[in-house]
């Protein structure tokens, strides 16, 4: 008997030998033939093979296809030079009718049977390993002597006739600071499923516990180590059990078939990765190139500037306009909330900046299929009710958006609100947006930037950012331009250093995020613009999507008519004049925001944003 000591150093034909001879006592070939692809092996009925070959292409993150045999083929040449699919591999797995019915050292005995079987040959996370070793990274399970671990997520593949299943992921714990060498060491190898498909909280896949993976062996995480998950090939495993074919052979999880290729035909997805964290609770990173992140900060460089001069320099954080953008990314339903009452003597009382900036960012997500709700003061909904009406007939949304109010009747009224029966395990949304909405001051008063308290025109909205704090899962951001909006809270310090009157007008409560913008609407373009990037980003959305169905319409971008435009704009302003909502600076029923003229300000703001 051969034990493990030296296996990764030997070449392939000599242990596709060894394993032919059955002479090896490993339970797995993680970390053997360093440097060489190996294969997941799917081996099913002719008739079957052309559907799940479709499958696999409509799946390639799981399911990235090496080779398809003919019928009753046992050799494949173009992966190796001397194979027979019936010995090769560790051990092998049979299937009948969706059942495994049998652990196998060798097919031969099938050997009548695989005369009608086409065997299809999947790359392997295994394959990659080198790659991330040269790049400094432990691999756990090697390191413990023990096969990857692998976990049924929630996640579905996309479905082909009888072909369907959850997608399969293996696990990998890695230091945080090595996740993006990881992500960087993997992205181009299209073959071994290329980058990760999560990193972070595995619940977030329904993986309840990461001890008990359904193949493979527990890896234990060090100090420092976050749990990463890559697409897995055992996915197609799954699709042979809930197919229900008479009869079907895989390999045994872990147990690969050994090529002769090497692992260094490395293919750029659209450039590259970095990694970024957009929530601590539950832990969750997010992917995105290089390029598409440099133009959102350059986004965010665009809305910087302040045209009122109220020193906003001091309040902005680099980054913020990227981490609350990938958070809605990833985000299935969001809460919109604005209205600023800073015109106390008028009836309406609302400023016209905040409005524009939240129907641009709904429009967007409305057109990446998003869930979206708007919740407002109850004496603003019929106010704000003719606004999402015009808003529509202007072709800003697509359809109107459900309009909500909240008021406080209990001490878990705001629990109620935002999750089904105030389950916070059970959240209705995933992300909250404040824009220029008046946020609550530390003496519980609201205040408008000349310090007059506007409190009796405010319901206290605030309680839900402050509510979605002690919710998993639930993330926030507040878009300003003075500091005492709600989000704000996060750069309250600053504010009431820099800020004129701002030890008074603070808003006391954080978000998650925070975009600070010469204008509030401008902050509210460019977040429709940076989640445009990043649905045009392929990197991005390969893992939005966990690398199963197929790349979004990324030549098409049908989400692009959602941009907010100049016209579009300059339509909605003169609606809001005509429906008395002024300039929130001035009071003037003009075309102006914030005392600045529609044209060549916040137009020119908007053209070069697009």
């Amino acid at each position: 008997m051969l034990l493990t000591g030296g296996l990764k150093s030997l070449l392939p034909h000599v242990l596709r030998r060894i394993i032919r001879c059955n002479r090896l006592t490993v339970s797995n070939t993680s970390g053997m033939a360093e440097g060489y692809k190996q294969a997941n092996v799917v081996i099913l009925h002719k008739s079957l093979a052309d559907d799940f070959e479709k499958f696999c292409h409509a799946n390639n993150g799981p399911l990235p296809l090496l080779h398809r045999s003919q019928p009753g083929d046992w050799k494949c040449p173009s992966l190796s030079s001397d194979s027979d699919i019936r010995t090769d591999c560790l051990q092998y797995r049979k299937y009948e009718h969706g059942t495994c019915t049998g652990s196998l050292k060798s097919l031969k005995e099938y050997s009548e049977q695989l005369k009608d079987m086409v065997t299809f040959y999947l790359g392997c996370s295994f394959s990659f390993e080198k790659a991330v070793q040269k790049a400094g990274i432990p691999i756990r399970n090697v390191e413990q002597k023990c096969n990857v671990s692998m976990y049924k997520t929630s996640v579905p593949c996309y479905n082909v006739s009888m072909f369907h299943c959850n997608l399969v992921v293996t696990m990998r714990p890695i230091p945080e600071s090595k996740l993006e060498a990881a992500v960087l060491a993997t992205s181009g190898l299209k073959e071994a499923h290329g980058a990760p498909v999560h990193i972070g909280d595995p619940g977030l896949l329904g993986i309840q516990d990461l001890s008990k993976p359904d193949y493979g062996d527990p890896v234990h995480l060090h100090p420092g180590d976050i749990p990463v998950f890559w697409a897995c090939g055992v996915t197609g495993v799954e699709a042979i059990i809930n197919c229900r074919a008479p009869l079907a052979f895989t390999h045994s999880p872990g147990c690969m078939f050994i090529t002769d290729l090497k692992n260094d035909n490395v293919r750029s997805l659209g450039g590259v990765p970095q990694v970024h964290c957009i929530s601590q609770d539950p832990l969750h990173f997010s992917i995105v190139s290089a390029e598409a992140a440099q133009k959102i900060k350059t986004l965010e460089t665009l809305i910087g500037v302040d045209p009122g001069e109220r020193g906003i320099a001091h309040l902005q954080r680099q980054g913020e306009l990227l981490g609350a953008c990938l958070a809605l990314s990833h985000a299935g339903s969001v809460l919109i909330t604005t209205g600023f009452p800073t015109h106390f003597t008028h009836e309406p009382p609302e400023e016209n900046d905040g409005p524009p900036g939240a129907l641009a960012i709904a429009a967007m997500l409305q057109a990446l299929g998003k869930q979206v709700a708007i919740v407002t003061d109850q004496r603003a909904m019929e106010l704000n009710k003719k606004i999402m009406e015009e808003a529509v007939q202007l072709g800003i949304l697509k359809k109107p958006i459900p309009l909500l109010s909240y008021q406080r009747e209990s001490a878990d009224s705001a629990l109620m609100f935002l999750c089904e029966d105030g389950n916070p395990g059970r959240p209705r949304f995933d992300h909250l947006i404040a824009i220029e909405r008046a946020g609550m001051a530390a003496d519980g008063n609201y205040y408008n930037a000349r310090k007059v308290n506007i409190k009796h025109l405010v319901d206290p909205i605030d309680e839900l950012f402050l509510a979605a704090q002690t919710i998993a899962g639930v993330t926030t951001t507040g878009v300003g331009d003075g500091g005492n909006e709600l989000g704000m809270g996060k750069v309250k310090d600053a504010v009431k250093k820099h800020i004129k009157n701002g030890d008074v007008i603070a808003c006391d409560v954080e978000a998650d995020f925070t975009v600070v913008a010469g204008v509030s609407n401008w902050g509210g373009y460019a977040i429709a613009c940076a989640l445009s990037v990043l649905r045009s980003c392929e990197i991005h959305d390969r893992y939005l999507r966990r690398a199963v169905g197929f790349p979004c319409a990324l030549t098409q971008r049908p989400w692009l008519p959602a941009l907010p435009s100049v016209p579009k704009e300059e339509k909605l302003l003169k609606t809001l004049v005509q429906l008395g909502v002024r300039s929130g600076k001035t009071a003037s029923l003009e075309m102006e925001v914030d005392g600045l003229p529609f044209y060549n300000t916040h137009s020119l703001m908007i053209e070069k944003l697009l």
